[in-house]
């Protein structure tokens, strides 16, 4: 086979914050069976399809550590059947219901509906409800690489410490090993989150502190180096504004070897390349990123300009209850709710092959308005999250099946790989020097600290050098009831750190909700620290405190592995 003159890399991003135990329905554990049943199943499927047919979407697909905790707990395995079986209920209640009606084509629709979850059950069952396991089987045959995430994805740029960033890293590539049997080469920075090297101060002050000061923090990629993490994803706009890039130098035997410049040009910045984030070290902190690409991203997961908003596709917003099942297309543009048409499965599988054959012409023409120097081939990097196929955008698992057959065809100028292959064959050949941003509206820190969300980091920032403090005692050792509470109490900061806090309050999505869970964390932090202050007198944890452990450990147990001493490096 000849070689590509280019590679699409596609990204997947799976998370959801830690519901488990912390509520049902409208927010909550539905939330979670919802993406499973919607999402994660559904590109199992497409995974086996693909693999019958000897072809690979080869997409980087992260799951994050929290959602690889809930995906295997006994509550959510034991909640996913139920879920699924009402879902059947309710489409042969809406079957009946439209029969009697007179409305063939959606009473049909309704049968869709209950064959779609019967498959869904089916499937599940068939995986003895272990969805981390038809991830794994496809990890280790190569077609998808699935990388990590911080723990809980906590909010890099606002952490109040290094310490508080390596905590989430090393706790989630623990967790990542614990699940999927092997070390990650990558990871997804929480929000796309990136801050370099430099001075910080804290962004906001709180009770009994005054103005910051300033000090030196590491740069985000020093501490992904510390874990063995080769790569992470940024925004397009980081490397719009960055200014410096410096050619790599390999040291051989300390002498620097240059790289010359191609045809007298001088190095520049590409969307379609990896490069190494600029660092103060790097002898030990060479950590690639690659960068999103504007065109093609945005026609995937835009409503507005992009695939998912074609007329034909399934409208998500309407639905019909008490089941909830949704009956209508998209049909138009805007249009009031009240005017959309009946669905057709068989128009919107069309489409999403149409789609398809588009997104797999419009890559080359993205690249070469911004390729790389050099004889570096080009890669496209194309991140989403994971939700908005299937979930969000029904007929997304289909359109990136068939997005692997397009680059599959002998005449495809570009070819799809995964960014450990692509690195294992073209490593970086230059650092570039990032500012601090997101992906988030405006490019920066705004969704995650504003008017509405400020007051969260006024609890988030003495809770950290609460929990640091305990750590550094390291009193705990030997103790089995102490460790036992010194772990939770570090469980219970990595939850209150969920950037899903701040983002459900900003977007208005959840808001309520994510109030309520943060309080709630913050009181049970609260009270364990002040179980550890008691602790620390007596060197016993007994009587009400040691019922209190019980009942938090039982409903937020997660990472059972976390240490404790983490939070003190």
């Amino acid at each position: 086979m000849p070689t590509p003159r280019g590679y699409v890399t596609i990204t997947l991003h799976s998370h959801l914050p830690y519901v488990v135990n912390h509520g049902t329905w409208p927010h909550g554990l539905e939330w979670l069976c919802e993406a499973a049943a919607e999402t994660y199943l559904p590109l199992l499927r497409v995974f086996a399809v693909l693999e019958r047919e000897g072809l690979a979407l080869k997409c980087n697909i992260n799951l994050s550590p929290v959602l690889l905790e809930q995906l295997s707990h006994p509550v959510f395995k034991e909640e996913l059947p139920n879920y699924l079986q009402r879902k059947i209920d309710a489409a042969r209640v809406d079957q009946r219901s439209w029969s009697r009606k007179g409305e063939k084509q959606l009473a049909d629709l309704a049968v869709f509906w209950e064959r779609f979850f019967e498959n869904a059950l089916a499937h599940f069952e068939s995986l003895n409800r272990d969805i981390i396991s038809g991830f794994r089987h496809f990890n280790e045959l190569g077609s998808i690489e699935i990388f990590t995430c911080a723990a809980t994805h906590g909010y890099f740029p606002l952490l109040g410490s290094d310490a508080n960033i390596r905590a989430q890293v090393r706790t989630g590539v623990e967790t990542h090993i614990r699940h999927l049997g092997r070390k990650p080469r990558g990871i997804w920075l929480p929000e796309c989150g990136y801050r370099p090297a430099g001075e910080w101060k804290y962004p906001v002050t709180w009770e009994g502190t005054g103005p910051a000061t300033p000090f030196h923090r590491a740069g985000v990629e020093e501490i992904l180096a510390e874990s063995g993490l080769e790569y992470f994803f940024i925004d397009s706009h980081l490397v719009e504004s960055a200014a410096v890039f410096t050619p790599y130098e390999q040291l051989a035997g300390g002498v620097p070897i240059a790289i010359e410049d191609i045809d007298g040009r001088e190095p520049r910045v590409s969307f379609y390349q990896p490069f190494f984030a600029d660092t103060p070290n790097k002898r030990k902190a060479n950590v690639a990123f690659f960068t999103r690409d504007p065109r093609t991203s945005v026609q995937v997961w835009s409503g507005d300009h992009g695939y998912p908003g074609d007329g034909h596709y399934l409208e998500f917003h309407k639905k019909h209850w008490p089941g909830g099942h949704r009956y209508w297309r998209v049909t138009g543009p805007k249009l009031d709710l009240g005017a959309k048409t009946a669905y057709v499965p068989e128009e919107a599988i069309k489409t999403a092959f149409e789609h398809a054959f588009h997104f797999s012409r419009i890559a080359p023409g993205a690249i070469a308005k911004n390729p790389p120097s050099g004889d570096v081939p080009p890669i496209l990097t194309a991140p989403f999250d994971a939700e908005l196929f299937g979930h969000w955008w029904f007929e997304g698992p289909q359109f990136l099946a068939n997005v692997a057959r397009e680059f599959a065809q002998p005449d495809s100028p570009l070819k799809l790989v995964t960014c450990g292959e692509y690195l294992d064959k073209h490593p970086p050949k230059g650092y570039v020097a990032l500012e601090e941003g997101s992906w988030g509206a405006n490019g920066n820190n705004h969704v995650w600290l504003n008017k509405d969300t400020s007051w969260t980091w006024t609890h988030i920032y003495p809770a950290e050098q609460a929990v640091r403090k305990m750590a550094q005692s390291n009193k705990w050792v030997g103790n089995k009831v102490a460790t036992r509470l010194a772990k939770q109490i570090c469980r219970e900061l990595l939850l209150l750190e969920s950037s899903d806090w701040q983002f459900l309050i900003t977007t208005g999505a959840a808001a309520d909700y994510a109030t309520k869970r943060f309080h709630t964390h913050r009181e049970q932090l609260a009270t364990l620290l002040e179980a550890w202050q008691r602790f620390e007198s007596t060197r016993q944890v007994h009587g009400d405190d040691l019922r209190t452990l019980d009942l938090i450990e039982a409903r937020d147990g997660i990472f059972p592995d976390i240490k404790p001493e983490t939070w003190a490096l």
